[in-house]
């Protein structure tokens, strides 16, 4: 007796192995997903300006890293001794105006040098909302906890989100055509926003992505679904009952990993784990032969595995 919803996912869409590099941009569910990326040393690269929430915020950066668009003081203002900048996380913002201007740009060229060679593009979307500030009438990425009466509030509709979706694929393929593209839909919900104006929020991300994906420009991970569906039930949820816990995201790193990656690649991670597991394990007595020969033992299979993947590393 099935006790639950499995939630169907095509195999082995991405094939993702450790020739790969990933690039992820989008809500703080991405960066949970690049953590599991980075524990099992696959080379990757996720939020370079911080997490990024709407999808016209993440077409504009992603503009300026495939233009190599320099961002200049035009683009930066203080508020409360911290310089910020509209288009990045707050999580980035310096005291001294040319460093924070200077560590954008340094950013913005390893990013567009990053991407023209990467393998795999992971986008993750979180809400329709969206604040445009008054003045300029351009949708930010962070307000950085401006007064509210800086910005109007609204909702994207389906076609808003696909038209950046669409031309994210587009400026991404100017610089590297050979790049595959999948979205996801964050299982985080805005419920700030509203619990009914959260779904509609959601419902107009999932008409623009199944715009994309419809016309094969990019394919599909279920995030939300797998949450809602296999995992309906609050003791998948951090405290906050909005974020999902650790458990939750290993096991929807476990169905992206048994779908997305190749057969040889899920072996090796198994491998990569282990090592990591050794790596972690704390000794009481570093003088006993025992130490010793864990020592070597945790050694010669680095040494193994990086022997197959030089490209891995401890």
């Amino acid at each position: 007796m099935e006790f639950r919803t499995i939630v169907p996912i095509e195999k082995n869409v991405l094939q993702i192995d450790y020739n790969s590099k990933i690039v992820s941009f989008g809500s703080c569910f991405a960066s949970n997903m690049a953590s599991k990326f980075d524990f099992y040393k696959f080379e990757n690269l996720c939020n370079p300006f911080g997490i990024i929430f709407n999808v016209v915020s993440i077409e504009k950066i992603v503009n300026r890293i495939a233009n190599l668009d320099y961002f200049t003081a035009d683009d930066v203002f203080q508020n409360n001794g911290l310089w910020h900048c509209y288009e990045v996380h707050s999580c980035l913002s310096n005291a001294d105006k040319y460093e924070f201007i200077a560590f954008l740009n340094q950013k913005l060229v390893t990013s567009h040098l990053y991407l023209k060679s990467a393998t795999t593009f992971i986008i993750t979307l979180g809400t329709s909302w969206v604040y445009e500030l008054k003045q300029s009438k351009t949708v930010v990425a962070n307000c950085h906890k401006m007064p509210q009466n800086l910005f109007v509030k609204s909702l994207l509709t389906g076609e808003e989100n696909a038209i950046s979706l669409r031309n994210i694929i587009t400026k991404i393929q100017e610089i590297n055509p050979n790049v595959k593209f999948t979205c996801t839909i964050s299982p985080v919900r805005h419920t700030k926003d509203g619990f009914y104006e959260n779904n509609v929020s959601k419902s107009h991300l999932f008409t623009a992505i199944y715009g994309v994906t419809n016309t094969k420009l990019a394919t599909y991970f279920p995030s939300y679904e797998i949450i809602m569906d296999e995992l309906r039930d609050y003791r998948f949820y951090a405290s906050d009952l909005l974020h999902p816990n650790e458990t939750a995201i290993n096991y929807i790193w476990e169905r992206f990993t048994e779908t997305q990656l190749s057969e040889e690649t899920s072996d090796t991670i198994n491998n990569v784990e282990n090592i990591q597991k050794m790596l972690l394990h704390r000794h009481q007595n570093t003088q006993s032969v025992d130490y010793e020969v864990f020592n070597k033992k945790l050694i010669a299979k680095i040494a193994k595995l990086q022997a197959i993947y030089p490209m891995i590393k401890f």
